[in-house]
């Protein structure tokens, strides 16, 4: 072999040995990389898959406070940001469950940016040797629902004391006029008056308490509008023509909505009502409907004494009086109103008003039109 052949292969078998050596040590670098990566802490098995469908908001966090996993509800709702858990409660709450390993739970307000601040309830326990999950349910929505529940309670049973208190000192009036008929006969006609507004009232509340279930309705069935209006305009036939008001019901004929005969009887009959309670002697109150693309809209005009512009929108709760001495001398009990306004949602509709005070208002209910058949 010549000395060129001789230099020729030894220089390649330097390469060679080279080449190794670089590949050896990017190996070597490879594996002591995947090595030194922080191992992170495994979920128990099927824990993952659960978190993810739950509603509530679950947290995962480790030894040191980092969130491992959360739902997309502990998010959503602000308890989590990347890996880091927000709240401050539901982190020393965290520490003490894993100091001693009791399961703990208790309720946190939790403020937000915009509106009324959020009412949860949070449930810690241990999760493994490492791992603590938390638990939160948002009960912001029940406690709304309680207030609003014993609110209705309170009203109802002060409305229930007028006339029950009014009948109980007639009563002890009649008995103590006993010689006198005259005092007699105008003491049991209050009665009679008082006992009518008493059975109003618990109709009503009974009326409202179904309406607020929001239960679909059982049997909806095409409702003429027709038959409607004019049993409304029947229903207070002899109040307006003691007040010498002129009742008027125009409009287009023969238009159908799909739902609860009684109840859309109830809303447009409670709106003429209104109408005629609040409009002075010798006014008018017209009754109008009409199709507005796949609605029908029930229109109560009156041109009594108006509402003001501050309290408009108002109206619709349940026992609230623009005018209480009013609502007094006409015998009314403050939840007709709530009755058009749940009716309307009960059939997918809607109720609005206009009024000027002093000069009138303007009552529409809008339902869905029934699809028509031949």
């Amino acid at each position: 072999m010549d000395p060129t052949t001789q230099a020729f292969l030894a220089a390649l078998l330097g390469a060679l040995v080279a080449g190794g050596a670089v590949l050896a040590w990017h190996l070597s670098d490879r594996q002591q990389r995947v090595f030194q990566k922080p191992e992170e802490p495994l979920l128990p098995d099927g824990v993952a898959a659960v978190l993810s469908v739950l509603r509530s908001s679950a947290v995962v966090v480790d030894e040191s406070d980092a969130v491992v996993k959360a739902s997309a509800p502990a998010y959503a709702m602000g308890f989590v940001r990347g890996t880091t858990l927000l709240s401050d409660e539901l982190g020393d709450l965290i520490r003490q469950v894993r100091r001693d390993g009791q399961i703990r739970e208790t309720e946190l307000i939790v403020p937000r940016a915009a509106g009324s601040p959020r009412h949860v309830t949070a449930r810690v326990a241990p999760l493994g040797s490492r791992l603590v999950l938390a638990l939160v349910e948002d009960r912001t929505r029940e406690r709304q629902v309680d207030a609003v529940r014993r609110d209705f309670v309170a009203n109802v049973s002060h409305e229930l004391k007028t006339p029950v208190g009014a009948m109980r000192l007639l009563a002890e009036a009649v008995q103590d006029a006993a010689d006198d008929p005259e005092a007699v006969d105008r003491f049991a006609s209050r009665m009679l008056t008082e006992s009518a507004r008493l059975s109003r009232l618990v109709q009503q509340i009974i009326e409202l308490s179904r309406l607020q279930g929001d239960e679909p309705l059982d049997s909806p069935v095409p409702v003429s509008i027709d038959d409607v209006v004019a049993s409304a305009v029947d229903f207070v036939d002899m109040s307006a023509g003691a007040k010498e008001i002129q009742l008027v019901a125009e409009g287009e004929a023969g238009l159908k909505v799909l739902g609860s005969e009684k109840q859309v009887s109830a809303a447009v009959s409670n709106l003429v009502a209104n109408a005629v309670a609040y409009s002075e002697p010798g006014s008018r109150v017209v009754v109008t409907r009409r199709r507005v693309g796949t609605t029908v809209e029930i229109s109560v005009i009156d041109q009594g004494i108006g509402i003001p512009e501050a309290e408009v929108e108002r109206i619709f709760e349940r026992f609230y009086r623009v005018d209480p001495a009013r609502h007094r001398s006409t015998g009314g009990t403050g939840l007709g109103l709530s009755i058009v306004k749940h009716v309307a949602a009960t059939h997918g509709g809607e109720v609005r008003v206009w009024s000027v005070e002093g000069q009138g208002s303007t009552f529409t209910l809008i339902l869905p039109q029934h699809p028509r058949h031949e």
